[in-house]
């Protein structure tokens, strides 16, 4: 790889791409653009890239999924995982394939340049222990990802009515937006 850093955007969103495309080339970082599966991976086996912004949801399809295999393209290549549709489960899921950071969209230039910059130090922790309705939750949203977002399959599996476990979710999306 030369000193020139390149990223790969990958994103069904080709608005979404071609608008960040644009921001980076104003900071000198060459961007290709990719917005399916197909086109990241004849990418990525044409060009080394340093960088790769990933969507989550590609067209129905799981960025989740294409993360091991972009990795198994390029090992280097440092992956940021960028979603509208954020939760721990799929944060944590996205780092143990092998992401270097998950943000939450909207984000700005500068938030998206930061994601890739180590953090200072481990996280902090918590000294209490996450209450009841925290660790509901976190488990809903581990099933809800094994799913792949399906909320009646879902509910089968945590054997609860497909209608309650909407207002679980409905519920907290109001507390979170407080």
């Amino acid at each position: 790889m030369n000193g020139q850093p390149t990223w790969l955007l990958i994103d069904d969103d080709e608005a979404f791409v071609q608008v960040l495309q644009r921001s980076l080339k104003r900071q000198n970082i060459e961007a290709k653009c990719a917005l399916n599966r197909l086109e990241a991976i004849a990418a990525l086996e044409s060009q080394a890239f340093h960088r790769c912004v990933l969507d989550l949801n590609l067209a129905g399809e799981s960025g989740l999924q294409l993360l091991p295999e972009l990795l198994a393209l390029q090992p280097e290549l440092e992956v940021l995982v960028l979603t509208g549709y954020g939760s721990i489960a799929t944060a944590v899921e996205a780092m143990r394939r092998g992401a270097v950071n998950y943000l939450c969209k909207p984000v700005t230039l500068s938030q998206l340049t930061a994601g890739f910059s180590p953090l200072d130090g481990p996280p902090a922790t918590r000294e209490e222990p996450p209450s009841v309705e925290e660790m509901e939750w976190e488990h809903i949203q581990r099933v809800l990802n094994e799913h792949d977002g399906n909320v009646s399959s879902t509910a089968r599996a945590l054997n609860m009515h497909r209608r309650t476990l909407q207002r679980k979710l409905q519920k907290h999306s109001r507390w979170r937006n407080q």
